[in-house]
């Protein structure tokens, strides 16, 4: 995770508490964490009206109050639970999500592991599946030169 305050690794997450309002999370390298540690502490932002928080300036947090068209999932829940409601969450959420993700995972796009062996198609397991039933009824009819071959076809099919 990326610090919140310049482009080094996190190594600090400090959680504040603030009452019935909630908490207050930062991700912060050594450096920065020092500087946070011993400023003076600023006042905390109070609700306006609406119960939104205000930002510097007095405009009211418009970002908590984004929803999705969907499925009308608003950006300040999916921060309180970390789950998104629906794919049209991505794009609906897309300008806040991409600085959380980057801070999160130090990226935008998967750069994970790819899987070793594909995926067999949905067609081979049908025909699998099939192969074995034929081999069950080859067995119990007792045509043995029949299964043999269906037995192949089944380990040549396991094998790719």
């Amino acid at each position: 995770m990326k610090c919140q305050r310049c482009p080094k690794q996190a190594t600090l997450h400090i959680t504040e508490v603030l009452g019935d309002e909630g908490f207050d999370e930062a991700h912060l390298c050594e450096e920065c964490a020092k500087k946070y540690l011993y400023e003076p502490p600023t006042p905390p932002k109070k609700p306006a009206k609406g119960g939104d928080a205000v930002i510097e300036g007095g405009e009211p947090d418009v970002i908590g109050e984004k929803a999705c068209e969907a499925c009308g999932l608003k950006f300040v829940e999916f921060r309180n639970h970390g789950r998104l409601g629906c794919p049209h969450d991505y794009d609906s959420f897309k300008d806040d999500l991409i600085p959380l993700l980057e801070s999160v995972h130090g990226e935008t796009k998967h750069c994970g592991k790819t899987p070793r062996k594909p995926a067999s198609a949905p067609g081979s397991q049908l025909e699998l599946a099939q192969l074995k039933k034929k081999l069950q009824q080859f067995v119990t009819d007792e045509k043995y030169e029949d299964a043999a071959r269906i037995r192949d076809r089944i380990k040549q099919l396991e094998s790719d």
